[in-house]
């Protein structure tokens, strides 16, 4: 008897656009030539050996079953605790927080929850790569409207543009990624305004919450009541704490959204690891390594444009995040992707195309670096840098 032909059947791929990322591409890239990875959004230095310890408790204590599906509940009392300290809204740790297996799943969670075929999403570009895909797989349409070229400060008339009766949500992101703009409190009040006659829902992330410089305050969706009454604000402990592997989020909501919301995140993860939850509820006892964070990253920032003041890359403001953003026109008339690849074989530090975060590829010879490293990190690639 002949053998059966082995046969794997096609699939339509429900994200055919879809490949490997930038930020692997180039991550990749600089491990081979042996550059300075300024590229991927992480840190190259440890967490508190304190936070270590208390989820190393937390494991020893036997935290190591299934917790809670929502999340632990000292964690999510903890998160409540720390929102209503820094914003002034009392959320129900209960019925209106949930930890996340970080902030990516908990974006992809709230689409799925709300946007169904035929739903409008609006998302501001140049935006986070995951967004677009996210709205994809719930079946929704992404509608993309541009921050300001040179500014990426909200463009308010060109969203109301973009609200239809098809509308389910918008996605908006401050401290901003790439750009490093951070939207000031009358934004805040302009978005709840334009907001206020729709039912369009509202996801705000908010992972890079504690990194705004020169004494400026997060306007986070949570401050202002017509915002807070529609939103999802989700954020990360692995930016807030340094362990991006980690994978541990949260997402804020008012009950009806939340109940919503936890029907889909059950199913596609029903937990979060436990002896991390039990590490991060006490490790927030405390709460100045969170309120310590902005000047720790203003001091790098400073270090780092202080190092570039003196090139030809022209240094975009950074109000937020742990991004700079440069435009490369004095050094190169290479296009963003292919001045990357250039700069990371020739001078030995990678970058992100700016044009990567927008879903045209819109080209304005802007790259960003990521100053979460080391300072000796930062040093080196500010000496190579420097012969641009």
């Amino acid at each position: 008897m002949t053998a059966p032909i082995a046969r794997t059947p096609a699939l339509h791929s429900k994200l055919p656009e879809v490949g490997t990322t930038i930020f692997t591409v180039m991550s990749a890239l600089a491990a081979e030539v042996g550059a300075v990875n300024l590229g991927q959004g992480f840190p190259d230095f440890d967490c508190d050996p304190a936070l270590v310890e208390a989820v190393c408790q937390a494991m020893r204590a036997g935290h190591n079953q299934y917790p809670p599906m929502p999340g632990v509940p000292s964690l999510r009392s903890a998160v409540a605790s720390k929102i209503e300290a820094l914003h002034g809204r009392k959320y129900s740790a209960d019925s209106e927080i949930t930890i996340t297996a970080g902030a990516t799943q908990a974006i992809l969670t709230a689409i799925l929850a709300c946007v169904r075929p035929g739903d409008e999403v609006i998302v501001l570009e140049p935006c986070y790569d995951s967004y677009a895909p996210n709205i994809a797989l719930a079946g929704g349409s992404v509608v993309r409207v541009p921050l300001t070229p040179g500014s990426f400060r909200p463009d308010f008339d060109k969203i109301a543009a973009a609200l239809s009766p098809r509308t389910r949500a918008l996605l908006i992101n401050s401290p901003h990624n790439p750009s490093a703009t951070v939207w000031s409190a009358q934004d805040m009040l302009t978005l709840q305004e334009l907001l206020a006659p729709t039912d369009v829902l509202l996801i705000s992330d908010e992972v890079y919450e504690h990194m705004v410089f020169d004494g400026a305050e997060h306007q986070s969706a949570a401050r202002f009541a017509g915002l807070a009454a529609r939103a999802f604000i989700v954020s990360s402990f692995g930016k807030t704490f340094h362990v991006t592997g980690w994978k541990v989020g949260t997402v804020a909501a008012p009950a009806a959204l939340t109940a919503e919301f936890r029907k889909v995140h059950q199913f596609n993860v029903f937990t979060v690891n436990t002896p991390m939850q039990h590490g991060l509820a006490s490790y927030l006892q405390n709460p100045a390594p969170y309120l310590q964070l902005p000047a720790f990253y203003q001091a790098k920032r400073d270090l780092f444009r202080a190092g570039l003041a003196g090139s030809r890359l022209r240094l975009l403001p950074c109000a937020g995040s742990y991004f700079q953003c440069v435009d490369i026109s004095a050094v190169s008339d290479l296009g963003e992707a292919d001045f990357c690849q250039w700069l990371t074989r020739e001078i030995g530090v990678a970058a992100i195309p700016l044009s990567a975060f927008y879903g045209d590829g819109f080209d304005q010879r802007v790259v960003r670096f990521c100053f979460a490293k080391k300072d000796e990190t930062l040093r080196t690639a500010l000496q190579r840098l420097r012969r641009l």
